[in-house]
């Protein structure tokens, strides 16, 4: 069986698959990569907001996350910078290498909820034996995707049960703009008016997309209550720090099965949910394989592992035509780059911005994305897997430190195969 599926010319459209019939393990581009006339051709403003916004949201609430994680865990100034570099640079560099080559939205970033699951285990762990575990998780990941189980897995689980796990994990960002514009009505709800303006006016919003006008009122309105408060001082460029690792039984039983599974079932898998909504075929084997490649880079530098995310990839393809949205992951990358180089400055940055900025930009940006994800899950059928899925993953179900994503996909889809037959039967006919 040939391993490789052939590329395919832009002139001809894809080629068929393989002669057998099987598909691939490794998937390969429908299209030749991306070159600079054609980033030129295809970007345009809404796709250029569409990438700010997205590294907006990146550098603000998850690098809050890390950061808090980070120094209640006793790490250094220099070990944090060094972490912010790390998880900037790789996302910067998996985003551009992946979208540039397949031509679609392939947004990375590192992973949230296995940066929340440190916690816990750095008041008992020593930092080198937490290191030593994203070493042994990002070769556990890639060794999964050089064998090419991951997609036949994923494959598998109905869409609309993973989209029901995107849909709880999502609806924070939904009640985050009501939260906000309670509690900062000066700051949020100037926001809100700009987008439901720009959307309501079709004419305004073909000048200025909805979600960067949200983003200049936002801007506008922090600047006018005078509530941006920079701290001075620190250092402007990035001083990456090489942490020696430690692998220990503790550490090694207690993170890596969960730092694995949080990346390949659930970010990568929402990742690749929200990308199959907009329209585009991600490829599930080779995000594996990136992820594990780009963890151990994260790991030489004392930071989280690497995946591909929901949320950023749902921003990159808000709007605008599909065989375009790579241009908006283009500029994601690029801002991710320079954010690498600039991290200890950029978190100064966006830290000194009010929580409701950040919370209305994100919660208005995920609107659609969370539209979808609730009409994929919820129109057709698997309906009751779907719905306990939903259940279980905004519980916060998190047996063995796993995050409750995994836990309601896996607990959702057994109830589904054992409750809703006919629904397996007919799609497998």
């Amino acid at each position: 069986m040939p391993r490789f599926q052939r590329a395919a010319s832009v002139a001809t459209g894809p080629r068929p698959g393989p002669v057998h019939g099987t598909q691939p393990r490794f998937e390969r581009p429908m299209l030749r990569p991306a070159g600079m006339r054609d980033i030129l051709r295809d970007i345009g403003p809404h796709y250029a907001s569409n990438g700010v916004v997205g590294l907006a949201f990146s550098a603000s609430g998850p690098v809050a996350v890390t950061l808090t994680v980070g120094s209640l865990g006793g790490l250094t100034e220099a070990q944090l910078a060094s972490w912010v570099f790390a998880i900037f640079l790789s996302a910067g560099a998996a985003t551009l290498v992946m979208s540039l080559i397949y031509r679609q939205p392939l947004g990375f970033a590192w992973s949230i909820p296995g940066t929340v699951l440190l916690g816990p285990s750095l008041q008992h762990l020593s930092f080198p034996e937490v290191v030593g575990a994203f070493f042994s998780a990002g070769v556990l990941i890639l060794a999964l995707g050089c064998s090419g189980v991951v997609r036949p897995i994923m494959a598998a689980i109905p869409v609309p049960i993973v989209m029901a796990m995107v849909a709880a994990v999502f609806l924070r960002f939904g009640t985050d703009i009501v939260s906000s514009t309670r509690a900062d009505p000066a700051v949020a709800a100037p926001m809100v008016v700009a987008f439901l303006v720009l959307t309501a006016v079709p004419s305004l919003g073909k000048r200025l997309p909805p979600v960067l006008g949200t983003l200049v009122a936002g801007v506008v309105a922090v600047v006018l209550s005078g509530r941006f408060a920079m701290s001075q001082g620190g250092p402007i460029l990035a001083l990456p720090v090489f942490t020696a690792p430690a692998f220990t039984w503790a550490a090694q039983l207690e993170l890596v099965i969960p730092l694995a599974l949080t990346v390949l079932v659930v970010q990568n898998g929402q990742g690749a949910a929200v990308l199959r909504a907009a329209g585009h075929q991600p490829p599930i084997n080779v995000f594996a394989i990136s992820s594990g490649v780009f963890s151990l880079l994260n790991a030489i530098l004392g930071a989280v592992s690497a995946c591909v995310t929901g949320p950023t990839n749902a921003l990159l393809t808000a709007s605008g035509e599909k065989k375009r949205h790579y241009t908006a992951a283009v500029v994601y990358g690029l801002l991710s780059l320079l954010c690498a180089l600039l991290a200890p400055t950029l978190t100064r940055l966006m830290l000194a911005t009010p929580e409701a900025f950040v919370l209305a930009l994100g919660g208005i940006a995920m609107l659609r994305a969370l539209q979808q994800a609730f009409v994929t899950a919820f129109a057709t059928n698997f309906t009751l897997g779907a719905l306990v899925t939903f259940v279980v993953t905004i519980s916060g179900l998190d047996l063995f430190n796993i995050h409750a994503a995994f836990w309601g996909v896996l607990i959702g889809y057994a109830l589904s195969r054992l409750l809703e037959r006919q629904d397996h039967a007919t799609t497998t006919t």
